[in-house]
Parts: structure tokens; sequence; C-alpha cells
């Protein structure tokens, strides 16, 4: 029975599953009073132990709806990832309430610079980092992606190679904010404040332009109301910049399931990132 239970666990992990991977753990990328209002936030590094040469490198920021989550409850996909030999980052952000949203994007795009500075150390190719994210982390992502503003009001440059987006939430948060017409301070408004201003200013969908990053997208065919119309508004603005996006829609897929795939190795959801990811800088 127990050669049985482990075959299976063999062919549901992938036969790359067992190679050793060495976990740097709670790494401060930011201190306690960042720019004069923000808290101290950590990464964790995934890695294999064997490394030849330097690796490409994956930043992922989780998703919660800008208010919960947090960077222990993707380990197990980081450790997917490493042993695909890809360096895989996972931080944490400031949260809401406390936090608002412009804050959440300058923190992504601090522990981005962190990556760029340090991962060398790691293993990692600086040149080829990809940022990603799911859900509220998939905006994230694609705001700092396409917006340089964040890295310019840190006084660097932006080190993002290319950026894959898992079910993006937020891509037009403006006229998502506009359409539900929340009282103030309820729902989303606790993240994007009750300033239409800020509203689009953080909406990746207006800030399209020529020199953005190759972009990898998936969404989930049977995933939230809002997430299938946001992504469809940002799709055809998009194309006018890239005619034929690198798009990928898993019409059975629900929201939740588009990053639970990651855990299984041997899926087509996984193999879309992990080969897009090595073929950046390539």
């Amino acid at each position: 029975m127990r050669i049985l239970v482990y075959g299976f666990l063999l062919f549901l992990c992938g036969s790359c599953s067992l190679r050793g991977i060495t976990v740097s753990e709670n790494i401060t990328y930011m201190e306690d009073g960042f720019l004069g209002e923000m808290p101290e936030k950590r990464l964790n590094i995934f890695r294999p132990k064997k490394i030849k040469e330097a690796l490409p490198v994956l930043v992922f920021i989780h998703g919660g709806s800008w208010r919960s989550g947090s960077k222990e409850k993707y380990s197990l996909i980081a450790r997917r990832w490493a042993r695909r030999n890809i360096v895989t980052v996972i931080i944490d952000y400031p949260l809401s309430p406390e936090y608002k949203i412009h804050s959440m994007a300058k923190a992504s795009a601090k522990a981005l610079n962190w990556v760029d500075e340090n991962i060398a150390d790691y293993g990692g190719d600086p040149s080829r980092i990809v940022v990603s994210g799911h859900s509220a982390g998939g905006h994230l992502a694609s705001l700092v992606a396409i917006r340089g503003e964040y890295f310019d009001s840190l006084g660097v440059e932006n080190p993002i190679a290319a950026a894959v987006l898992i079910d993006a939430a937020g891509l037009d948060m403006y006229h998502y904010l506009k359409e539900k017409n929340n009282a103030p301070g309820t729902s989303h408004l606790k993240t994007f404040t009750n300033s239409p201003e800020v509203w689009k200013d953080t909406s990746p969908i207006y800030f399209l332009h020529d020199n953005m990053p190759p972009m990898l997208f998936m969404m989930g065919g049977k995933t939230y109301e809002s997430i299938l119309e946001g992504t469809d508004r940002f799709m055809k603005e998009y194309k006018r910049f890239e005619p034929e996006p690198n798009f990928k829609v898993q019409k059975n897929k629900r929201h939740i399931p588009m990053i639970l795939q990651m855990v299984y190795t041997p899926g087509r959801g996984f193999r879309w990132v992990t080969n897009f990811v090595k073929s950046v800088g390539e």
C-alpha cells in the first residue's frame, strides 16, 4: 500500500519535485518608517540547491482583496517553481484598511528593487526578473509593470523584464467603483479611498504604452464577473499596443482554482507560467 501511495505522489508532483531546494525566509526588504509611513515588510526566497548559472527570477505578489493574505500561504507553489530552476520570491506588502493602494504599489516596487539589487547572491539573474500575482496581487503586479512612476518615486530603475497576471482583479478599478457607487469608506473604498482620481490613478488600463514589458495573461472562464468584465475592457485597450497578446483563458476554471492549479506541476497553467518565465531574456 505504501508503494502505491508513494507512486501516486510521484505522479502527482512530477518527476522533478524531489529536487533539493534552499529556502531563505523573512528577509526584510523594507524597513519600518520607509518613506515616512511604511511598515517593515519581508520576503521569502526559494531556489535550487545546485545552481550552475544565474537563473530567471519570479517575484510573486499574493491576492486577498488587498486586505488579507500572506507570503507563507504560497510556499508550496514557490517550492515547485524553484524545483523547475526558477528562483522564486514571495513578498508580503501592507494591507488595507490601515494602508491604501498607493502604499501597496510602492511596497511592491520596493520589493522588486531589493530583488534587483540582491538576487544575484541567491543565484538569480537580475536581468530576468518577472513579476507575477493572483487576484489583487495581479493588480499590483500589472500596476508596477506598466507604471514606472512607482519606481521613480523611490529614485530607482524599473527592473521588471516581464509580467504574469493570473486572474488579475482591478485592471479598471475606476470603472468598477463608479458602477458600484459604494457609500464612502465601505467595501473596496477602504483600499482605494473615496477619490475617483485615485481609482483612475491606480487602474492599469489608463497607463498602457508602447514600451511595456512582455506579459502573460491567464483568466478563468468561470471567474468573478468583475474580473471577466475588467479583463475584457483591459484587453481591448491592450491590443492597441500588442495586437496578439499572450492571453490564456481556462474556460472551466473559477477564481481560486486559477492559483490552486499551480500546486500540481503537470497542469497546463503551471507549464504556461514556467515556460514563459524561462523564455524571458533568452
